[in-house]
C-alpha cells in the first residue's frame, strides 16, 4: 500500500532547502508544462535541484527543469517549484504531491498552481488564460487519491473539506487584476485525467459533457494535499492547444504544441501573478 511520506523525510527535505535560504517563504507556486520562464522574475535568487532535495520526485518531461527556485517577486518571498513530477510518470500519488507538503513545512500558506491544458470550452484559444473555479479530479475519484493510507493528524485531517478547493477571494483578487491589467482571462472547471496520452475525441466530447472546460494531466491532486493542509490555492490554466473532438479532423495533439503556446501564456501569467502578489493580503 502507498502511505502519506513519513514526517521524517519531509523534515529532510525541508532542513536541506532552509540550508539555501534564510527567509520564510510566503507564497508557493507550481509552473506548468514550458512555463518555468516565469524565475526570470525574481531578485535574490537560490537554486537548489530537484536533485538535490531528499526524496522529491524528478520530472522526466520537456518543458520542466526540475529546481526548487526561491527569492523575491513583487515584494513577496516566493518559493517556486520549477516543473513538477506527473503521476504518468510512474510515480505514486504520494510521491509526486510531496513537495506540496515540503511547501506547507516551510511555512508557504498560499499556493498557486499553474499547468498547461487543453481546451474543452469551444471559446478559448490556444495562449488564453483560465483561472480554475473548481476542477473534477476522475484520478481520484476513481481511487488514485494522495490522502489514500494511513492519516497522519500533523499534517491534516483525515477527511478533508474540498467545498472551497480554489480560494473564492483569491480567483476574485485574480479576476480584478486581470481586468485592471487588460489580460484576457476565462474562468472554469479543469478536469484532471491520467495521461499520458492525449484524450479520444469521444473522451473529449464526455468530458464537456460532465462540466470540463480544460483537460490535464496535474493540479487535481497538488491542490487535494495542499487543502489538507490547510493552505489557500490560486489555480490558473494556459490554455496550450484545443481539444480534438472529432475522429475526422485533420490535427493532432503533441507536447510540441503545448510548449510553443507557452511562448505566448509566460508573459501574460508572469503580468497576472506578479498583479495578484502585489495585493495578496497577508495572514
Amino acid at each position: 500500500m502507498e502511505h502519506i511520506p513519513a514526517l521524517e523525510q519531509l523534515r529532510a527535505a525541508v532542513g536541506v532547502i532552509e540550508r539555501y535560504c534564510a527567509y520564510t517563504p510566503q507564497v508557493g507556486i507550481i509552473l506548468g508544462s514550458g512555463m518555468g520562464a516565469l524565475t526570470d522574475a525574481i531578485t535574490d535568487r537560490q537554486v537548489i535541484s530537484y536533485a538535490d532535495i531528499p526524496h522529491f520526485p524528478v520530472s522526466t518531461v520537456s518543458g520542466h527543469a526540475g529546481a526548487l527556485v526561491m527569492g523575491s517577486l513583487a515584494g513577496r518571498y516566493v518559493a517556486i517549484l520549477q516543473g513538477r513530477a506527473h503521476y504518468y510518470e510512474g510515480y505514486s500519488m504520494q510521491q509526486i504531491t510531496l513537495p506540496v507538503r515540503v511547501l506547507r513545512l516551510l511555512g508557504v500558506h498560499t499556493l498557486i498552481v499553474t499547468n498547461a491544458a487543453g481546451a474543452l470550452n469551444s471559446a478559448f484559444a490556444p495562449g488564453d488564460l483560465m483561472v480554475i473555479r473548481d476542477h473534477i479530479n476522475l484520478v481520484g475519484m476513481a481511487g488514485a487519491n494522495p490522502l489514500r493510507g494511513p492519516n497522519l493528524d500533523e499534517l491534516g485531517p483525515r477527511f478533508p473539506d474540498m467545498s472551497h478547493a480554489y480560494d473564492p477571494d483569491l480567483c476574485t483578487l485574480a479576476r480584478n487584476v486581470a481586468q485592471k491589467r487588460a489580460i484576457p482571462l476565462h474562468e472554469g472547471v479543469y478536469v484532471c485525467v491520467a495521461g499520458p496520452s492525449f484524450e479520444t475525441p469521444a473522451e473529449v466530447r464526455f468530458l464537456r459533457l460532465i462540466g470540463g472546460d480544460a483537460v490535464g494531466m496535474s493540479t487535481a491532486p497538488e491542490v487535494t494535499v495542499a487543502r489538507h493542509a490547510g493552505m489557500r490555492v490560486l489555480g490558473v490554466s494556459g490554455i496550450s492547444n484545443v481539444a480534438i473532438d472529432q475522429p475526422a479532423s485533420e490535427r493532432v495533439t503533441s507536447h510540441d504544441e503545448v510548449l510553443e503556446a507557452a511562448k505566448i501564456i509566460v508573459p501574460r501569467l508572469t503580468e497576472l501573478i506578479r498583479g495578484v502578489l502585489g495585493e495578496l493580503p497577508l495572514p
